[in-house]
């Protein structure tokens, strides 16, 4: 009981530290590439439940409807669908994504109660569906904001590892432990940032384009 308040109560002030830059970022998206800010999408959560999860929106209009035209490039194994590079997102969109910044609206996931700070990825309610029985193991938790998968350098793990991660965290998760991830993952983030900050790039993010919608 302690644990659990203390720990909503670290997810609330966490949350409201992070509204100054939220908001920066949805102005951002709003002034270069228009509206709707935020992507929604049902993912499969706990007991597989599915559930609305909320992102920052990172490409342009129609790009779930273009994913069959890009089947070709996808760089992901097994039923997920993943293009680092991806063609559909805007400038900004691409940093969002490289960053991970724009899974900060998953907050609102988190203390709505569809996820946890730590946990594994929630896949889209198509993919999910795809899974093998022994894969599904993975949504006996909530899925989280912060994937150990990640963590653990996921370019060089096949799906099967991925799943198969999954469902030792889920068999492993204790406090402690997430408390250890989270502070990897704090140093992780900050060294991805800078790396896209500074690294060179041959688009300019804030290049105004055509309003858009989705990811």
């Amino acid at each position: 009981m302690i644990i659990t308040l203390f720990y909503y109560l670290f997810l609330t002030t966490l949350f409201i530290a992070l509204i100054p830059l939220q908001v920066f970022i949805g102005f951002i998206i709003a002034t270069t590439t228009g509206f709707p800010i935020l992507f929604k999408q049902y993912r499969i959560g706990r007991n597989n439940r599915p559930f609305l999860i909320y992102k920052f929106r990172t490409m342009n209009a129609g790009a779930e409807n273009k994913q069959k035209d890009l089947s070709r490039a996808n760089e992901a194994q097994g039923p997920v669908f993943k293009i680092h590079n991806d063609p559909r997102f805007t400038p900004f969109g691409r940093f969002l994504s490289h960053t991970g910044l724009d899974e900060l609206p998953q907050f609102i996931n988190v203390l709505k109660g569809d996820m946890s700070l730590v946990g594994p990825r929630p896949l889209p309610v198509t993919e999910a569906k795809k899974l093998k029985r022994w894969q599904q193991e993975r949504h006996r938790i909530k899925p989280g904001i912060i994937s150990p998968w990640v963590l653990n350098g996921y370019h060089s793990s096949s799906f099967d590892e991925w799943m198969k991660s999954d469902i030792i965290y889920a068999e492993q998760k204790s406090p402690a432990r997430d408390v250890v991830l989270f502070l990897n993952a704090c140093l992780f983030w900050f060294f991805l940032v800078m790396k896209n900050i500074f690294q060179p790039r041959k688009q300019n993010w804030a290049k105004t384009q055509t309003p858009i919608k989705t990811s």
